[in-house]
């Protein structure tokens, strides 16, 4: 009965030994070919460093699974041996366990080494991911100065919104709803050519001079007229903006809106869809560049739906979703409320472009309830 205990932990420990066997020459390729990579290429003192930390953790986990490989071939052959002789021979057999565990002491004197090259590993990688944290948050912040998340109320009116920035970058698109009057409450909606920073700080200060130009000037295309000339003045030959502006008069149940190289927006006015289009050109192409405006009597169940290029090019394939397509949509369900309308109109887009949006997407619909 000894004998066959014996036998089977021979064999159970032959197992483990060749486990071993075969994670440390993994290992061992691996301290090889970081040690073929240092010695062919050229290294600063931070890629010293780096190499460095590399090599001693590859050595560590080589030293460990080699300890464990050659422990468990000695306490194989010393259970085999133990099987077949004698009993005065087993403590000379025993022995052999001793051997390997002398390693240990040797390697020992790096453990403290390794340990806290472990910990500084864990720390680095840490911040690295708090840095990507905040990379991932800095454009969200960003994206909230431009598309507020409260929109004023007024009487006689639903207003709804959708705001998506683009993927890893600053937000160009914009969008505003403030009172410019007693009576008077302005809806802006725009996008800066261009992606990045200098772009989205663009975009912040067309949104925050057009507060200052509307509430000065009683005609939206007067007001995109100054800021054309105000952001002309700004040498970034490799910018333009596109905006449209929508002024709703509570009292005079009617809207007037100028449009500066928007895509269109659409009015559903006398049960049919009407496009608000451009009224002149993109700013800051030409400071001398002229604007006018067009007035609109307004309807109980009346929608203005204003929305960036991002949404009308969603693509999948060589097919763009396109303004007709969300034109259809608001004709489809007119009396559908504005928050519903611009959510159903990400997600059509969505579905459209089987998931992924990448660009930055502004919705913004109001109706005269």
């Amino acid at each position: 009965m000894e004998t066959l205990l014996l036998v089977l932990t021979a064999g159970v420990c032959a197992f483990a030994a060749g486990v071993f066997t075969r994670a440390a020459r993994h290992r061992h390729r691996f301290l090889l070919r970081v040690e073929h990579t240092h010695a062919g290429e050229g290294y600063d003192e931070e890629g010293e460093s780096a190499y460095e930390a590399a090599h001693t953790l590859a050595q560590s986990s080589f030293r460990r699974d080699a300890h464990s490989a050659l422990l468990y071939a000695a306490l194989t052959v010393v259970a085999a041996l133990t099987a077949v002789l004698e009993s005065r021979a087993v403590a000379a057999v025993l022995a052999l366990v001793v051997v390997p565990a002398l390693f240990p002491l040797w390697w020992g004197r790096r453990s403290v080494a390794e340990a806290r090259l472990t910990q500084e590993r864990f720390e680095m990688e840490r911040r690295a991911e708090e840095t990507l944290s905040q990379g991932d948050l800095a454009p969200r912040a960003w994206a909230g100065r431009l598309a507020p998340d409260d929109l004023p109320d007024f009487a006689g009116y639903e207003m709804g919104r959708v705001y998506q920035a683009g993927e890893g970058v600053m937000a160009g698109d914009f969008f505003d709803v403030f009172r410019v009057g007693p009576t008077r409450v302005a809806a802006v909606i725009g996008d800066v050519a261009g992606r990045g920073i200098e772009s989205s700080i663009t975009a912040f200060q067309a949104k925050y001079l057009l507060r200052v130009f509307l509430r000065q000037f009683r005609d939206p295309a007067q007001a995109l007229e100054e800021l054309n000339a105000q952001m002309s003045s700004i040498e970034r030959a490799e910018e333009f903006i596109s905006v449209v502006i929508v002024v709703f008069d509570t009292e005079a149940q009617s809207m007037r809106y100028a449009s500066a190289g928007h895509p269109a927006a659409w009015l559903w006015h006398e049960r049919e869809v009407q496009p608000l289009r451009a009224t002149g050109a993109l700013l800051m192409l030409d400071p001398d560049s002229t604007y006018f405006s067009r007035e609109i009597p307004l309807d109980s169940g009346d929608m203005v739906l204003m929305y960036t290029d991002g949404l009308a090019e969603v693509r999948y394939g060589d097919a763009q979703f396109g303004e007709d397509r969300i034109a259809q949509h608001l004709r489809r369900d007119p009396t559908v409320s504005p928050d519903v309308l611009c959510k159903s109109l990400l997600e059509a887009a969505r579905d459209f472009a089987d998931g992924t949006i990448t660009d930055d997407v502004a919705i913004l619909a109001v109706r005269r309830a």
